[in-house]
């Protein structure tokens, strides 16, 4: 469900409607869909709001709320201007044999606003406008303009309802029109309103100590930073007191810069996420603020929000776990190549602040590797690895690399895990964790549906599990049986696929595949929404104010709804431009032939190339094919608006083959 219409179920007071909702609102006044109920307004009885499903038949349907309604069947006559996906409220009404039925009254967020599309000429030369995600026939004009006179293959964004070009993105045939196509399908924004830029400009570039004599000062403490080499924001510091084993994990106070309602507050919450393009990234902040004042540059002073973590010497588990409001000064800015260097020589000839770092930072790392195994006792490791793309000038897929995690991830991630969990604690009130409320980061257990498949899959490649008590002991023999068939990471990737995605959640119930009772997402309020929520939550305890913490805590739910939906948008234009440049690759390279591994088989086989350009999904044709299948392809089509790659099969490798 969308956040507004969570909170015309729930109950909201005016004050709570987000700007975007208010027209809706109003109207649904008017229709005397909602009423005031001590002080909240929410809808009827005999009203539901959720997201509308559309069937081949014509019918509708919107899902029940709890587990006491039925779903709503909406004929097709009383769809109104309802299409597929979008969030609707109905009205319950008595049908036929007393179905549950429903008409619509009104539509309060569309799925979609635009189409993206594109000029064709089909085999017969008729000219099409086709939707580029579907590839069927769309509709779209242009006033004072033939579409025929653009050349075949313009790019056109359309409006849903009017049909009309709102812009011409460019064409097909120019490879920078591949970022404008996936940041448009999946609401990406680029550029940030005017009012943001100069709101972040007004913004102080240096920080003085003079004008916040209430913060903790830790400017004499040894910080420093460790990021990938490319960084340009940096949201973590690390310090790590080794006589007192106390860890503090200093994040970049955000809320501090970033106040409720404000130009750039609007804007990152209806961005939520910092999307990364190889090439480019498009922040959730203005790069004025996100690439400097907030960013824990080194050498400068810099307001944090700390997790002050004590360890237990023995068992290595926290004793007292802080949060406050501090000034730091990083030392020195790592980067994890520098790092992976120094942990792999175990000779160093360095001196001044590094080496001063280094005394506490080396053996926090050793600390840290028995964190990571501790926490595997409970948790998974699963061997994902990441495919990185590099982008020439001309936006063209040049080469990709398999990225791995190296000892140096390893560490920032735990201490970073430490202080997830930490903040996720403040939520504790003793009692059954899903009576919790806050903003957790949660992971379900798998579906047994799931699990039934996957073993079936993992069957039929002679992957055999009988003994198991429950789902993480299962997924452990799953693992250590691929280990012996030398398809870790093979299998590991279907387990994923098998498994519920982590979402945020007002309610705790805890994170299946880390294995963690408690956790959340405190540490990169540069780039995540949610963990600048969680700032202010934190904040609100700290100053006690009961007045704050009561409009958070009100509107967490939607917001959950918000950011976890706003996540997979960003990763999904992500993963759109990524298959965009392989499409490209491929309509270079047709007729060639490749190995490549077989990740999916049955009617809807995929392959995944290997050699110089890995990581490449190919859509395959061809009899007889076994998951994980070493085979000889021939890329026979590439198709760039959709872009799909198909293969034929043009010979199975024998292990010799694949040894040469």
């Amino acid at each position: 469900m969308s956040p507004f219409t969570i909170q015309l179920t729930n109950g909201c007071l005016t004050s709570d409607i987000e700007q975007e909702d208010q027209n809706s609102f109003q109207a649904l006044q008017q229709l005397g869909a909602i009423e005031e109920i001590d002080g909240l307004w929410q809808l009827g009885s005999l009203y539901r709001a959720g997201r509308l499903y559309v069937g081949k038949d014509g019918k509708g349907y919107v899902e029940a709320a709890f587990k006491e309604q039925r779903d709503l069947l909406v004929e097709p006559d009383h769809l109104a201007d309802a299409k597929h996906g979008d969030e609707v409220v109905v009205k319950r009404i008595i049908a036929r044999r007393g179905r549950a039925s429903a008409v619509v009254k009104l539509v309060i967020a569309k799925a979609h606003l635009f189409t993206i599309a594109y000029t064709h000429r089909d085999a017969q030369d008729n000219f099409l406008i086709l939707n580029i995600r579907t590839g069927e026939p769309t509709h779209a004009v242009m006033e004072g303009m033939d579409l025929k006179a653009f050349k075949i293959g313009t790019v056109l964004k359309v409006d849903v309802d009017d049909d009309k070009v709102l812009e011409v993105f460019g064409h097909l045939a120019d490879p920078k029109v591949d970022e404008k196509i996936s940041l448009a399908l999946y609401d990406r924004e680029d550029a940030f309103p005017e009012a943001c830029v100069k709101d972040a400009l007004d913004v102080e570039l240096e920080v003085s100590k003079e004008e916040h004599p209430d913060r903790v000062d830790l400017t004499h403490l040894d910080f420093c930073t460790i990021d990938p080499v490319t960084a340009k924001d940096f949201d973590d510091a690390i310090y790590f007191d080794l006589e007192t084993y106390t860890l503090y994990v200093a994040i970049a106070d955000v809320s501090h810069y970033v106040p409720y309602f404000t130009n750039i507050d609007k804007e990152a919450k209806k961005r939520g996420f910092t999307t990364y393009l190889p090439h480019k990234s498009f922040p959730m902040l203005p790069r004025e603020l996100s690439e400097n004042i907030c960013s824990l540059k080194p050498k400068v002073d810099r307001l944090a929000f700390v997790a002050k973590i004590t360890l237990d010497k023995t068992t290595l588990k926290p004793t007292k776990e802080e949060f406050f409001e501090a000034i730091i000064h990083s030392k020195h800015r790592f980067n994890y190549e520098n790092i992976d260097h120094i942990l792999n020589n175990p000779i160093h000839n360095l001196d001044g602040i590094v080496a001063q770092i280094l005394i506490w930072l080396l053996p926090l790392q050793k600390i840290t590797v028995k964190l990571r195994k501790q926490r595997l006792k409970n948790g998974f490791d699963f061997r994902s690895e990441e495919t990185r793309l590099s982008i020439n000038a001309e936006h063209l897929l040049t080469d990709t690399t398999i990225e791995t995690g190296t000892p140096s991830h390893s560490l920032i991630e735990e201490c970073m895990l430490l202080a997830n969990q930490a903040s996720a604690k403040r939520f504790s009130s003793g009692g059954a964790i899903e009576d919790e409320i806050g903003i957790f980061r949660i992971h379900e257990p798998p579906q047994l549906a799931k699990i039934e498949t996957l073993l079936a899959e993992l069957a039929a490649i002679g992957l055999y599990v009988e003994e198991y008590e429950d789902s993480p002991t299962l997924i452990r023999a799953i693992q250590k049986e691929a280990v012996k068939m030398g398809l870790a990471s093979e299998v590991d990737a279907m387990v994923i696929k098998s498994l519920r995605r982590a979402s945020y959640a007002a309610t705790n119930i805890g994170h299946f595949g880390l294995g963690f009772s408690h956790y959340s997402h405190f540490t990169s309020p540069i780039r995540r929404y949610a963990d600048l929520i969680l700032h202010r939550l934190i904040k609100t305890q700290l100053r006690e104010d009961e007045e704050e913490a009561s409009y958070l805590l009100r509107n967490i739910e939607p917001l959950c709804a918000r950011v976890s939906e706003l996540e997979r948008e960003a990763t999904k234009a992500e993963w759109d431009f990524r298959d965009r440049k392989f499409a490209r690759w491929a309509a270079q390279h047709l007729d060639e032939e490749f190995e490549a591994e077989v990740i999916e088989a049955g009617e809807s086989a995929k392959a995944v190339l290997l050699g110089e350009i890995k990581g490449i999904t190919l859509n395959l044709r061809g009899d007889n094919i076994m998951l994980f299948d070493r085979i000889k392809v021939k890329i026979t089509e590439a198709n760039i608006p959709q872009a799909i790659i198909m293969v034929e099969l043009i010979e199975k490798l024998s292990k010799e083959e694949m040894e040469l």
